[in-house]
């Protein structure tokens, strides 16, 4: 299988997108789940290739805009990393990267 990449976005590619990085890293460490993280801004994320992007709610009409081949997984809290964890298990299972 793969190595897992993930993307974190928020609207510059800069602070807030990098901190959410680094929960997703610590979650992914929780979870024993290896992947390759980096962070961006949403212009850029349309033609980076992930197989999931993590980025904030207030980003969801914006997303809408155009046809992404990843999974997007919309946060309230950038840097929550139950929040992370809670919506990112699901995802991992349904990709076979984390047993049911």
């Amino acid at each position: 299988m793969e190595k897992l990449s993930i993307l974190a976005v928020c609207g510059a590619g800069l602070g807030s997108s990098f901190a959410c990085e680094m929960s997703i890293e610590a979650a992914l460490k929780d979870l024993g789940i290896e992947a390759t993280l980096a962070h961006c801004d949403i212009s850029s994320a349309t033609s980076t290739r992930a197989d999931i992007i993590m980025t904030g709610e207030n980003f969801k009409s914006q997303f809408q805009h155009y046809t992404i081949n990843a999974t997007i997984i919309y946060l309230k809290r950038l840097v929550d990393k139950n929040e992370i964890k809670t919506k990112l298990i699901p995802v991992l299972q349904a990709m076979g990267y984390l047993a049911k």
